[in-house]
């Protein structure tokens, strides 16, 4: 993705107070959450590219109790690459997918050994070419890694709360990151995820919302739909 792009079908004077609208809102998330950041525990970017392939359907906190006993059996990304698969599954077994992750993590750390020297590369065209890894991921350990804003993360946290906020209105990962790289600062791409995850995770409940308690609530079109519905309906 690389730079923001001009979103598409959206006239200027709406795009910049979109824009205008994110900055805004990126503000106050940064006074609400100070401490937002990566919730998954590593030492390397080696470390967090393997956990975030342990996260696909998977809460960060259960991949958290799994990665240290991994990570102490199999140190470096030659020990992954030559490891039994078996022995891996047993390992990550209570993340779920476990036969898949396990076979991803073999199959990436032995790209990375042939390719990289075992050195988790800096780009997200040589990231998303080893196994078991998309943009997501390679987002994700570039932005967090290395401090490399190559695009946006979109989990389902950050998608939910991005079609809430009027930011897109898709539900593909891949364009839903295209329309928040338009309007959210490239400088912020880093952090944006961790607020809205860290949003999702303490107000924006998807099962239930407390808008009540919602600092961006003004800043929410979603919010002020359902308060103009009710008073309608009073």
């Amino acid at each position: 993705m690389g730079k923001r792009a001009v979103l598409p079908g959206v006239d200027p004077k709406a795009l910049a107070s979109l824009r205008g609208r994110a900055r805004r809102i990126i503000n106050r998330l940064r006074q609400l959450y100070p401490d937002s950041k990566c919730s998954l525990n590593y030492d390397s970017p080696l470390q967090l590219l393997i956990a975030t392939i342990l996260s696909a359907q998977c809460t960060d906190k259960r991949v958290n109790k799994v990665t240290p006993e991994l990570f102490r059996a199999y140190p470096t990304a030659a020990a992954l690459a030559d490891a039994d698969v078996l022995d891996i599954e047993e390992l990550i077994k209570t993340t779920g997918f476990f036969r898949s992750k396990a076979k991803s993590i073999v199959k990436c750390c032995k790209r990375l050994m042939d390719l990289h020297g075992g050195e988790v590369p800096r780009t997200i065209e040589e990231l998303v070419e080893l196994g078991g890894v998309g943009r997501k991921t390679a987002n994700v350990v570039l932005g967090n890694a290395f401090g490399i804003a190559s695009g946006v993360v979109v989990d389902t946290h950050v998608g939910r709360i991005s079609r809430l906020l009027g930011f897109t209105e898709r539900t593909d990962p891949v364009q839903v990151e295209r329309d928040l790289a338009s309007i959210i600062p490239k400088k912020d791409w880093v952090e944006f995820p961790h607020l809205m995850i860290w949003h999702g995770r303490e107000v924006c409940i998807a099962r239930f919302p407390r808008c009540s308690e919602c600092g961006i609530a003004r800043m929410c079109p979603s919010r002020l739909r359902d308060q103009n519905r009710d008073q309608n309906r009073d």
